[in-house]
């Protein structure tokens, strides 16, 4: 006899406690296999496939795509064991009880994909590894006893909230195949894609070899005067008063949420200042340029935002007072030892923070790679928690925004920011003479509780030495 196994929304780690369905990846009636992606969800921090640890028959599915479950919400229910693959495994498909399943065989029962007591491992916080993930199967309807089919029907509806179904019962045979794989890659773009009613096939994206973009999506949209992309509104909402004409209301959740409370709590909490000097930066640009000849034009070029990176861990290390947090409760200042940098990074989610562990302990070159795949990780959204905290001080080129200056909102809980504005040639005094040299703006916002003006300025005036003469750092090589 087939046992009916509840999956629950997993702890996704760093203090999360809800998720937003973007995409279910399984039917209910499919056999599933140990591990095997069952949802796709989006977290304020990334976008995450959930494994399931159980293998055998879904039975029913718990919310529908662009709602929001709490953590140890029901997603799914398998019936596993023996006889998952059986007539008797189907008995809750969720469709009304009237229809059972049968597996196709591919040479295993549905017990090897995942028997009773069989579950996964360290995938997701909770969860242990114990199959390798076996053949994706589909199944398709075969008739049962009533009785037997309210019996797991009394299991997938005894919730809350209601399981979400297909109106028809999934059958074996395959949907005719596409003409190919869609050019997209950000899940954010075909779910925006999905919302509004656009045909992804019938687009031609304009990014690199063809690939598909959010601006194509949103072009196709207004081409067809259909409105932007809004997430559907909650009970909360449903609520509230009507706007008024013309009003536009956005909730505050996922990403922009957690972004507006973490900033929000930055200027409560932290005492912050400003300081900003004029910088040359010729002979910083004139020294990337060396380092990316010398390693010829095979070799993995180095950017500037790692030089930068490298010169604020040498700044650090001088002046270890800004790499430190508050204990609030405690009061007390903690200094930290090692240097996480976090990366200000604007994406089609909104603004996120990807951190490089022990900056201090590479090289630009070093440096310059895991930007790049931080940076490329967080543009098509798959970017992991833990990616994305733990930093100690931040960098934030908002250069490529084409401004010069701004004071920025320390990343709470860290002690300082460093921004850095566009690079332009302007007219600059040279060794006694006018010149035209390329000039920056560099700004550093502190929490005054870690120290005071002097040391502020004492890192800054190193980090603008350390532009203005990139020998500066062999001192400490």
């Amino acid at each position: 006899m087939a046992e009916v196994k509840e999956f629950t929304l997993p702890d996704l780690g760093e203090g999360l406690t809800e998720a937003e369905v973007v995409r279910w990846l399984v039917e209910v009636g499919e056999v599933v296999a140990v591990d095997q992606p069952v949802v796709e969800v989006e977290t304020a921090k990334a976008m995450v496939e959930v494994p399931c640890p159980y293998g055998g028959v879904v039975t029913a599915r718990y919310g529908a795509e662009g709602e929001e479950l709490a953590v140890g919400a029901p997603l799914l229910t398998v019936a596993v064991g023996a006889d998952a693959s059986a007539p008797a495994a189907a008995e809750g498909s969720g469709s009304g009880g009237a229809d059972g399943v049968v597996a196709e065989a591919d040479g295993a029962d549905a017990a090897e994909d995942g028997g009773a007591g069989e579950t996964s491992g360290a995938v997701l916080v909770g969860y242990g590894t114990g199959a390798p993930p076996a053949r994706r199967r589909r199944v398709r309807p075969t008739p049962v006893p009533a009785a037997a089919a309210g019996q797991v029907n009394g299991v997938a509806s005894g919730y809350g909230r209601h399981a979400v179904t297909p109106e028809v019962p999934v059958r074996a045979e395959a949907a005719e195949p596409g003409p190919g794989p869609v050019p997209v890659i950000s899940p954010l773009v075909r779910r925006l894609a999905r919302q509004n009613g656009v045909e992804l096939r019938m687009l031609t994206g304009s990014g690199p070899d063809g690939l598909i973009l959010r601006a194509d999506v949103e072009r196709a949209i207004g081409a067809a005067g259909a409105p932007a992309a809004a997430a559907e509104p909650s009970a909360a909402a449903a609520s509230a008063p009507a706007a008024d004409a013309g009003e536009v209301r956005i909730p505050l959740r996922g990403l922009r949420g957690v972004v507006a409370d973490k900033m929000s709590r930055s200027r409560r909490e932290i005492p912050e200042a400003t300081c900003w000097v004029d910088v040359d930066a010729t002979e910083l640009l004139a020294a990337r340029r060396a380092m990316n000849a010398a390693g010829g034009p095979d070799a993995p070029k180095i950017s500037l935002l790692a030089l930068l990176a490298r010169i604020c861990t040498a700044a650090l290390a001088r002046y270890p007072e800004l790499n430190a947090r508050v204990d609030t409760e405690a009061r007390e200042i903690v200094r930290l030892e090692r240097v996480h940098v976090g990366f200000a990074a604007q994406t089609d989610r909104g603004l996120v923070v990807p951190v490089v562990r022990d900056a201090h302990a590479r090289s630009a070159e070093s440096l310059s790679e895991e930007l790049g795949r931080l940076t490329g990780a967080a543009r098509d959204g798959s970017l992991t928690p833990g990616e994305l905290t733990g930093s100690t001080f931040t960098l934030n080129n908002y250069g490529v925004f084409g401004v010069d200056g701004s004071t920025p909102i320390i990343n709470h809980p860290e002690a300082a920011m460093l921004g850095v504005g566009r690079i332009v040639p302007k007219p600059w005094v040279y060794e006694g003479e006018l010149a035209v040299r390329q000039v920056t703006q560099l700004s550093l916002t502190f929490d005054h509780r870690v120290c005071d003006g002097g040391v502020a300025g004492g890192f800054l005036r190193y980090v603008a030495d350390c532009v203005e003469q990139p020998a500066v750092l062999l001192r400490g090589v």
